[in-house]
């Protein structure tokens, strides 16, 4: 696969890229070291665009789940991939809602490989530490962390996003029972195809139904009703 590493660090961005290449797992296109730069080296060119961004939360200028928005918004099908030092509730909401593919910590560096792997099948991946924030009784709604401590209110989508993620035991009362099957495997990162083939549907159902989970919920898109379901479920 090919990759590019969004890092504030540049001895971070060299370590990982040496790792992923020595171990055969990815080439490198390219390392930014802040929001500015990742934004502009990925639309540079065709060529230039990553199969996985790894992109840090906090870089100089505009951070990196901004720089993560403004891909997502121009590209839809982009995926990326957050770590980071920071296990923050805030910031893996705010990135889970403007739909990163996972959030990983940058201390468990050996589950970079695998998690890129996962994230190239379809899967969404997040760490032990992560789900343990997620699983955890919400806090208050609606706000997301900042750089440096601050806070700040979400606005538009991803503050009803946010509020619906923490919202704790409608999801069952709102989808029918083979919803909820599908819904269960969307949490395990199963594809459509996948999930047709478990539940002996054909693919065009499955998308159709997991449209109509995302309508129903006041989703926009898959990693959300996944993070929905782990939170309720487990």
């Amino acid at each position: 696969m090919r990759i590019a590493i969004a890092d504030d660090d540049p001895i971070v961005c060299q370590s990982l890229a040496t790792i992923l290449e020595a171990t055969g797992t990815a080439d490198v296109l390219w390392t930014a070291n802040d929001g500015d730069s990742t934004v502009r080296r990925y639309f540079e060119s065709p060529s230039s665009r990553p199969d996985v961004l790894l992109v840090d939360v906090q870089m100089p200028g505009r951070d990196g789940l901004d720089a993560a928005r403004e891909i997502l918004s121009k590209d839809p099908a982009a995926r990326i991939l957050v770590l980071t030092t920071f296990v923050d509730k805030a910031y893996i909401d705010r990135a889970m809602a403007l739909g990163a593919r996972g959030y990983l910590i940058k201390q468990d560096v050996g589950s970079v490989v695998p998690a890129l792997n996962a994230v190239m099948a379809g899967q969404v991946v997040l760490g032990a530490d992560v789900l343990g924030k997620l699983t955890a009784p919400a806090a208050s709604a609606g706000t997301v962390g900042r750089g440096g401590g601050a806070s700040a209110t979400a606005s538009g989508s991803d503050a009803a996003a946010a509020s619906v993620i923490q919202a704790d035991g409608a999801m069952d009362a709102m989808l029918s029972d083979r919803e909820r099957d599908i819904a269960a495997l969307v949490a395990e990162g199963l594809d459509n195809r996948d999930i047709a083939a478990k539940l002996f549907l054909s693919e065009g159902t499955v998308r159709n139904r997991v449209s109509a989970i995302l309508d129903k919920l006041g989703l926009t898109n898959r990693t959300q009703l996944a993070i929905l379901w782990i939170r309720e479920h487990r």
